[in-house]
């Protein structure tokens, strides 16, 4: 079960990393009225959020992984000056957060694939 669910996500890794950005864009640039009251602190949605778009990223590795990464590393800088012109806050912290969530994301795929080669269920 577990095997299969890994594999799918190896082979369908564009597609899912496609969404979540997509998610993030959404979620990231919709004005607001007011700030939401959803549970847990702001910066750490802005970690699983960024984790989670770039484990795919880790876990497949593509040729040009380093620039993928780096344009993420961008894009969320600029929703982050975009944001205060649109009702919303943009905030160095929400950067750091989103940098480092793209750090523990990507290492988290080379852990998995690396996890799963080595037991030879992605190959």
């Amino acid at each position: 079960m577990l095997k299969k669910f890994f594999f799918f996500f190896y082979e369908n890794w564009k597609i899912y990393t496609f969404l979540i950005f997509t998610l993030i864009t959404f979620l990231s640039l919709y004005p607001l009225k007011e700030q939401p009251s959803i549970p847990g602190s702001d910066k750490i949605h802005h970690l699983i959020a960024y984790s989670a778009l770039t484990i795919g990223v880790g876990l497949r590795r593509p040729k040009n992984y380093f620039l993928i990464i780096t344009f993420f590393s961008f894009y969320s800088g600029l929703i982050e000056i975009i944001q205060p012109h649109i009702n919303r806050f943009g905030e160095i912290e929400d950067f750091i957060f989103n940098n480092l969530g793209i750090f523990i994301g990507f290492t988290l795929g080379i852990i998995i694939n690396k996890m799963f080669n080595k037991n030879k269920l992605l190959n």
